[in-house]
Order: structure tokens, then C-alpha cells, then sequence
């Protein structure tokens, strides 16, 4: 337990669940039209994703720390924390490889943003000495340290970092191979040595770039040039594949694993778990809201690039971009990275800086989840080690291990972005399984569950739905690994659901 400042936790727990998701998952959902997208960002974000977050902060801090797992054989049965431990265990790998990938591909397609990144952890560390050992007040060196990037933002824009230049054959497995080590030793070392001074960083990054992207669209006002609703035959069906490809856009079950498994142990006082919890998501929300308009408006901006598939372009339209959903779908952040810097761009910044600035933004808050994630995958799995009386798995370098290699493997065993949508879909299911332990926490408590229950209907439909429809998919592609997961992942979802109506009747 580390009791920490209200602002400095928020800043950990904002950057901890802003990954690459709500700006990959809106830059995708974008082919569908503008509309449904900014009604799913906003309407999910504050009734939803926010609500869920908020909850599960509340009661793991109530419940001494516990884990949702945890708290669900507390309140419910023994049986459903193995399920739930299991479930999570297998997101967790679907969120590392999926965040893993991206990671890689940014550092392959933007070279200028590897040196600050690299960078950046040597600060924090530096950081978290200062802060933790020194007794100083994190705002000022976290002010430094984030003056300190920039510099090397700019550096990096002079000299660019790519691993083609040392010979290396397939440089995003590399890189890949790299951030497992990196996340491995990050998620070994105690959390005030790099978590939390990179997140002080990260956090008032987040800020001053989301800041400069609102700037620039209220004085620039670029036009909105992708249509309001688009239902092209070659896309998933919009319902449910919008509302699982936005993913943590909206509501994310991934934010109750940070909200109860880190977040809650440094939580200084039960009344600021308002502003972290409820306050975190809204920010969220804001930056996929942002990822929304770069894609829809952003991209229109951009005089001259280099399509990925296409080749050369000079004024590039929106239809240019989402010219197929196999185009959206491969292209992911570039939208937000691009659209972005495009805005930036109208307000002095060169094209170069611009871009390198974007995609920083992008990766530290990708790595922060990823560090975040091989954490709470070790915790997860000593969890379940406990709980079966596994012993060895209570070993936290044997655990660690557990955490990075099976999701290495998704990475290269050909199964590509056909991972995005399984995350998002189990990934909202977790989110529907967390109300669903909320609901019951709550109304043993004779509280109004209402604003529990509706959302994790909904949800619950949503996710099932997606993972039917998924399956079928597999099925037909022969994919074994994919269809495997997706098969187990909704063996547990559906026994979980019954343990639940089970013990709601009997209650």
C-alpha cells in the first residue's frame, strides 16, 4: 500500500487506462461515419465506462485492495474468482499483444519518436529517485522532466532511430521482443521507481497535447469530410462491431483491473476516488472524442503523404483513407497520428515535429498500459495460483514469464489485427462481468443498482454477441488459435453469467 497524492494518482490512473485503444478504436469505428462514433464516445463515457470505473475503485478500496476477482467470491461464490482470474488472464494476453503491435508499428512507421521514448524512461527513473528518495513535491521535477522530452522530441526529429539501419531483417519482432523485456523488468520494480514518475510525465503530456489538438481544431474549424452514418458491404455489421472497436473509447473492463489492482493500493482517501475514477474515464472519453475528429476532419488537412497500400498522395480526402475496411482496419492510429499532426501544423508547428509529437503522445500512454498490463497479468496469475494452490505460480518471475511469452506468440503467429476485435469484445464483457459484481455488491448494500444493471445489459448483449458472430468468422477462416480463444473466453462468460443468476435468485 502507497498512499498517494490525489493529482499525482490521477495522473498514474489517467495514463494507466489511456492507452493506444481510445485512439485506435475511434480511428477505425471512423469508417462507419462520424455520428455513431462521437454518440457511442460520449454517451458510453459518461454513463457508462466512467460509472463502471468509478465503482470499482469504490469497492476494491472499501474490500482492503482486493482485486474485482477477489471481490467477486466474496460476493458471489469461490468458483467464479477462478473463472474470473482465468478470463482476465486471457484478456490480459489479447491486451499485450494487441498494444504490443501497435507499439511497434509506430516505432517502424516513426522513427523519430524512438529516442524520446527510450529517453523518457531514463528520466522517470531519475524522477522517482528524486521524488520518492529526495522527499521532493512531484509537480516540479515532473514539470522538468516533461520540458526535458520535448527537448528530445525535437532531437529525435534530427535523428531518427530505425533498426533497418543496423541490419535487422524484421524490425517490428524485434521491437516487440524489446518492449516484453522493457515491460517485464518495469512491471518487476517497485511502482514508485517508474510507474508513477513516467505517469506524472505522461499525465501532464496528455494535457498539453490534448490541449494543443483543441486549440487548433476550435481556431482552424476544419470541415467535417467523412459522411455522418457510412454502412459499406465489405465492413462488420455496425451493431455490434462499433461499439467493441471503439473498445475502451466508451467502457473498458481493463480499467476495473487498474481501478482495483493498482490503483485502489494507493489510494489516499476514499473521497478522492471521485476525480480518479469517474474523473479519469471522462478524460478518456475526451481523447478519443479527439482521435474522432483527427479522423474525420484531421486527415483533410494533409497536403502530402505517403498512403500506406496506395502509394503518394496529394490532397488526401477522407474517402482516400477509408477507401476499404481492410485500408481502415491496417491503417489503426495513423488517422489520429496524421490528422493530428495535420491540425498542429495549421497552428506553426512543421510537419516533422508535429508528427513526432503525436506519435510520442500515442506510444507513452501504449507503453504506460502495456507496463500496467504485465503488472496486473503477474498479479493475476499468482492470484490464480493461490487460489488453485499452484504453487509455482506464486513465484513472481515465473509469473511474470506466464505474462509476456503466450502473448508474444499471439503476436506472431500470423493472426495480425484479428485480435482488435476479440480484445474489445472480451474486454467489454470483463466490463459487464465487473457491474455484474458491482450490481450485487451494491444491493446487498440495499443500494440503487440501476445505473449498475442497465449498463451491464446492454454491455453483456453487445460482447455476446460479437464473440458469436466472431466464432462463426474463425470458424470459416480455419483459424484453430483464435477460434480456441474466442471458444474459452465464451465458455466462462456464460458460466460466469449463470453463477451470477444463480446466486441473484437465491438472494
Amino acid at each position: 500500500y502507497t498512499p498517494t497524492k490525489k493529482h499525482n494518482l490521477f495522473g498514474h490512473h489517467f495514463t494507466s487506462i489511456a492507452g493506444a485503444a481510445p485512439i485506435i478504436g475511434p480511428c477505425i469505428a471512423a469508417y462507419w461515419g462520424w455520428l455513431p462514433a462521437v454518440l457511442w464516445v460520449v454517451i458510453g463515457t459518461i454513463f457508462m465506462g466512467a460509472v463502471h470505473d468509478f465503482g470499482a475503485l469504490v469497492v476494491s478500496a472499501k474490500e482492503k485492495g482486493k482485486s474485482i476477482a477477489d471481490i467477486s467470491a466474496h460476493v458471489i461464490n469461490r468458483r467464479i474468482r477462478i473463472m474470473f482470474l482465468i478470463f482476465v488472464m486471457f484478456l490480459t494476453w489479447l491486451v499485450l499483444a494487441v498494444f504490443a503491435m501497435a507499439i511497434a508499428g509506430l516505432f517502424v512507421k516513426n522513427p523519430t519518436s524512438v529516442l524520446p521514448i527510450n529517453i523518457e524512461i531514463i528520466i522517470a527513473l531519475i524522477m522517482g529517485y528524486v521524488i520518492y528518495k529526495k522527499k521532493l513535491d512531484a509537480l516540479v521535477p515532473s514539470i522538468i522532466a516533461l520540458m526535458l522530452l520535448y527537448v528530445f522530441v525535437y532531437l529525435g526529429t534530427l535523428y531518427p532511430i530505425s533498426l533497418s539501419t543496423f541490419g535487422v531483417s524484421n524490425p517490428k519482432n524485434t521491437w516487440i521482443i524489446l518492449l516484453f523485456i522493457y515491460s517485464s523488468i518495469s512491471s518487476l520494480l517497485p511502482v514508485w521507481l517508474l510507474l508513477q514518475p513516467r505517469d506524472f510525465i505522461n499525465s501532464h503530456q496528455l494535457i498539453v497535447g490534448l490541449g494543443l489538438i483543441y486549440i487548433a481544431i476550435f481556431y482552424v474549424q476544419p470541415a467535417i469530410t467523412a459522411p455522418m452514418v457510412h454502412t459499406p458491404s465489405d465492413a462488420p455489421p455496425i451493431i455490434p462491431f462499433l461499439f467493441v472497436t471503439i473498445a475502451c473509447g466508451a467502457i473498458s473492463g481493463f480499467h476495473g483491473l487498474v481501478s482495483s489492482g493498482t490503483t485502489s493500493k494507493q489510494l489516499n482517501k476514499l473521497q478522492d476516488s471521485r476525480q480518479i475514477g469517474y474523473g479519469s474515464m471522462i478524460g478518456e472519453g475526451t481523447l478519443a472524442l479527439a482521435s474522432t475528429i483527427a479522423a474525420v476532419a484531421g486527415i483533410a488537412l494533409i497536403t502530402q503523404c505517403d498512403l500506406p497500400g496506395v502509394g503518394h498522395i496529394n490532397d488526401l480526402h477522407w474517402a482516400d483513407y477509408y477507401s476499404s475496411w481492410e485500408h481502415a482496419a491496417k491503417n489503426k492510429a495513423l488517422a489520429f497520428v496524421w490528422g493530428g499532426a495535420a491540425l498542429l501544423e495549421n497552428i506553426g508547428l512543421s510537419q516533422t515535429l508535429a508528427r513526432t509529437l503525436i506519435s510520442v503522445l500515442v506510444i507513452s500512454f501504449a507503453a504506460t498500459t502495456l507496463d500496467t498490463a504485465t503488472r496486473i497479468q503477474r498479479f493475476i496469475i499468482t492470484e490464480l495460483g493461490l487460489a488453485t494452490k499452484i504453487k509455482p505460480l506464486t513465484n513472481k518471475y515465473l509469473a511474470t514469464a506466464l505474462g509476456v511469452i503466450p502473448a508474444y506468440l499471439l503476436t506472431i503467429n500470423g493472426t495480425g489485427w484479428d485480435l482488435w476485435p476479440v480484445f474489445g469484445a472480451s474486454n467489454q464483457m470483463l466490463a459487464a462481468l465487473t457491474l455484474m459484481v458491482l450490481s450485487i455488491y451494491f444491493y446487498n448494500k440495499k443500494k440503487n443498482v440501476l445505473p449498475l444493471v442497465l449498463p451491464m445489459i446492454f454491455i453483456m448483449g453487445i460482447a455476446i454477441y460479437s464473440l458469436i458472430y466472431k466464432g462463426i468468422d474463425f470458424w470459416i477462416q480455419n483459424n484453430v488459435l483464435l477460434l480456441s480463444i474466442n471458444t474459452i473466453l465464451f465458455s466462462l462468460i456464460i458460466w460466469m453469467i449463470y453463477e451470477g443468476i444463480m446466486h441473484a435468485f437465491k438472494k
